[in-house]
């Protein structure tokens, strides 16, 4: 195709080259004027034939020839008056006069009899009649071959014209970053300037000379020390709102306001934080803590989802370690893509690294756990309660879900996640699915609705890292269902809950620490604490706490003396009449205090946030396998 300019490429429609519109318009056009023409009137020619015998015509010939005989006008209309002749096509006259195979075949009969007159000759109407008609289909020929031409400019053309808009839209966003660049240099270059000049009447001249759009890079550049200082003489202090510091909400003990501890944390998660530094950044970090241990100890199923960068193996290792601290005889098998040790699981042969060439092992893994798991279906009721965690944990499944349906087209995998997803809590049986998409389809469950959804427990991670000089950020699945009615129906929820991301974002931004958004009955929006591989940040989880409440209540000698006097939550209060009133005075686990007829309003959360209160008031002990008793037991 003859080169375009991006000009002519960069509009709505188009014109042919002038040749080939000439050869498509000529073309149907003549097309058009010989099919009219062609049917119009008769191209065939026509001879009157009337029966004349030649007797009669040279009997007729001498009368005719008299003059004045009035028996001539007879004669001539005796034999050819106008209902005896006949018209017959000129082609008729013409093939009789050719020999056939027939050897008795006589070339004068009928049409060539010699009585035969040929009384008239009419010429044809249109004898161009059968040219025109192959002019026609020519000409077509030629329309249709000039319109395929035509569609394959247009075809060529049109990609052209999308690549030249896509160029303009990337070169106009370029365009936009190096003006904001340029800003920022003219902002940073003029504050050099002016913190510079300690005179206030030459600093006052300075500004006044500046232009509008210095002005705003100013603005932007300047930080709140410089507009306190001078900036305030820009815009005549219009702007002290914004470089005015948030408050901190006033330090307040735990027990000032009624409520449980979890709630005061979670009301002053709705408060503006400023942005901090240090391994304590946010409140919240307590209940991404109290949503970690409550996952790792729920008996349902998590699909964890998190793009790479975002912590999701960091935190599937803190999982793994609480399953371990509460219960070491916890069956767990691990089907990774990558050959890391998952606290140890690996040296004990429990992880199975994917081999797209050799996927059976995998296969064999599901299935011998699926084996398990109906084993403990087979078991009476009584013999459910002491039965070890049996878990296992899909890692990268996304990508071996993927090998393992294309390898095994007829095993239904997602039949028996599904199976362990709405009964395996039952048995103390679940699993954990690492995603790096919000894409539940993976797990090759088809009856994926929103009640199936439900059952299981979502733990989505955000987060913006630096790895070897390249900045990636991935809080795009975090943002995703922030804007979902299916995965959070209520309007005005979703709004609470995405007032309550944006204000930790920056922190997490700033920091890169990931922020967590969990389902577990209710959403969970937090920032992350500082789960790591190398250090031991989360090795007690009351002290970690108590550090927490220093460093957020500023608490003294004084709260240890109150904090008896605090009046209990309602959902404290049931716990506590619970374990009064009981019968059996043995050790009870969370499974007991949910099967209790007097506590199965209140969901899971509600009831560790309890057992917490409890123990943190001394009404409660804890004793092994996370069991709970009164001090007098």
């Amino acid at each position: 195709m003859k080169d375009v300019k991006p000009t002519e490429l960069n509009q709505r429609s188009y014109s042919l080259p002038p040749r080939l519109g000439l050869a498509v318009k000529l073309s149907v056009a003549s097309a058009v004027v010989c099919g009219i023409a062609a049917h119009i009137g008769d191209g065939i020619a026509k001879k009157d034939i009337c029966f004349y015998p030649k007797s009669a015509r040279i009997h007729d010939a001498p009368i005719q020839a008299g003059e004045g005989n009035p028996e001539e006008l007879l004669l001539g209309k005796k034999y050819c008056r106008y209902e005896q002749r006949s018209q017959i096509p000129e082609p008729y006259l013409k093939a009789n006069q050719y020999r056939t195979s027939n050897p008795n075949f006589n070339p004068w009969a009928f049409l060539q009899h010699e009585s035969l007159y040929v009384f008239r000759e009419l010429p044809a109407d249109n004898p161009f009649k059968i040219h025109l008609g192959i002019a026609a289909i020519a000409f077509g020929g030629i329309g249709l071959w000039a319109t395929s031409k035509a569609q394959d400019y247009l075809a060529d053309i049109r990609p052209h014209y999308r690549a030249t808009k896509q160029f303009e839209g990337i070169r106009a966003s370029y365009s936009v970053k190096l003006g904001e660049q340029l800003l920022n240099l003219s902002g940073n270059e003029l504050l050099k300037y002016l913190r510079g000049i300690k005179i206030a009447e030459a600093r006052q001249q300075f500004i006044a000379s500046i232009t509008p759009q210095q002005q705003t890079a100013l603005l932007m550049a300047m930080s709140a020390d410089d507009y306190y200082e001078f900036g305030h003489l820009l815009d005549g202090g219009q702007s002290f709102e914004k470089f005015e510091p948030q408050q901190q909400p006033a330090a307040q003990l735990p027990h000032s306001t009624p409520g449980t501890v979890q709630e005061q944390i979670q009301q002053s998660t709705f408060a503006p934080q400023p942005v901090s530094t240090g391994d304590y950044l946010h409140p919240s970090e307590t209940e991404a803590l109290i949503t970690l241990q409550t996952i790792a100890r729920s008996d349902g199923s998590t699909a964890l989802v998190a793009a790479p960068g975002s912590g999701k193996s960091v935190t599937l290792d803190y999982l793994i370690q609480r399953i371990l601290d509460d219960d070491n005889s916890a069956d767990i098998w691990v089907i990774s893509a990558k050959n890391d040790s998952f606290c140890g699981l690996r040296d004990k042969g429990r992880v199975i690294v994917f081999d797209q060439e050799q996927p059976e092992s995998a296969k064999r893994t599901i299935d011998r756990f699926y084996d398990s798991y109906k084993q403990r279906k087979q078991l009476p009721e009584h013999k459910r309660e002491s039965l070890p965690p049996l878990i296992l944990i899909l890692d990268d499944w996304l990508v071996i879900a993927d090998q393992l349906s294309k390898a095994y087209s007829d095993w239904n995998y997602g039949g028996k996640l599904l199976d362990v997803l709405l009964i395996g809590r039952e048995f103390n049986t679940k699993f954990f699915a690492s995603l790096q998409s919000f894409n539940l389809g993976a797990l090759g469950i088809e009856k994926m609705d929103s009640q199936t959804r439900l059952c299981l427990n979502l733990l989505l991670l955000g987060n913006r890292y630096i790895k070897n000089g390249r900045e990636q950020e991935s809080y795009g699945v975090l943002e995703l269902i922030l804007n979902r009615g299916d995965i959070i129906p209520g309007k005005q929820e979703r709004e609470e809950i995405k007032s309550r991301y944006l204000q930790i974002k920056p922190i997490s931004y700033k920091n890169l620490r990931p922020i967590l958004i969990a389902s577990l009955g209710g959403f969970v929006v937090a920032l992350m604490p500082k789960l790591s591989k190398q250090s031991n940040f989360i090795a007690d989880e009351k002290t970690y706490l108590d550090r927490v409440f220093d460093l957020e209540f500023d608490l003294n000698d004084s709260t240890k003396e109150s904090k008896h006097q605090q009046q209990l939550s309602e959902v404290a209060n049931k716990v506590l009449e619970y374990f009064q009133n009981v019968k059996n005075k043995v050790p009870k686990t969370l499974r007991d205090l949910k099967k209790a007829d007097r506590l199965t309003s209140y969901s899971e959360q509600e009831l560790i946030a309890g057992l917490k209160e409890l123990i943190q008031f001394e009404k409660l002990n804890t004793g092994e396998n996370n069991t709970y008793f009164l001090p007098d037991w």
